[in-house]
């Protein structure tokens, strides 16, 4: 794909976050099981139904483009992923895994903040008042997200000390 135009950046990274959303909704589950503490459990299964909203809501900020929603590989979140994987994988007390996996969702989450963020300005820049709306409710779901997992934080990483 040829990016010419601001309106080429904005579709092609809307493919981009569509497929990393998609990525999420699987990786979620397998960190909500692998986690010992019940509130990061908690918090890893509400954000998948956040997640799976946020998927909903990317797809119709395709409507503004005029092209239909396709999804593009995202490298980005495909390493962070990978890394969680990597990282579930190795052997470490349930306390210290589950400030692993906490470490491994900021990631994500900063990775989604900073994505939706530049969506949402261009969004903006080019008149998609639709696709401005839901990205907009998106980034501030990821923002609230990485507050919560702060928060979550602090006890967990007390017990992993």
């Amino acid at each position: 794909m040829s990016l010419d135009t601001l309106e080429d950046a904005f579709y092609d990274e809307l493919c981009d976050i569509y497929h990393a959303e998609k990525q999420l909704v699987k990786a979620l589950p397998k960190m909500a099981k692998k986690a010992s503490s019940v509130e990061l459990t908690t918090a890893f299964e509400a954000h998948l139904a956040e997640t799976e909203e946020h998927v909903a809501r990317v797809e119709a900020a395709f409507e503004d483009t005029g092209k239909a929603p396709k999804a593009k590989k995202c490298e980005a979140m495909a390493g962070l992923i990978e890394e969680a994987k990597s990282m579930m994988e190795e052997e470490a007390a349930p306390e210290v895994m589950d400030a692993i996996l906490i470490s491994c969702a900021h990631k994500v989450e900063h990775y989604e903040i900073a994505t939706y963020g530049t969506l949402c300005t261009w969004a903006e820049l080019l008149g998609y008042k639709n696709a401005k709306k839901n990205l907009g409710a998106n980034h501030g779901e990821e923002e609230k997200c990485d507050l919560k997992l702060t928060k979550l934080s602090k006890a967990i990483n007390l017990a992993a000390k």
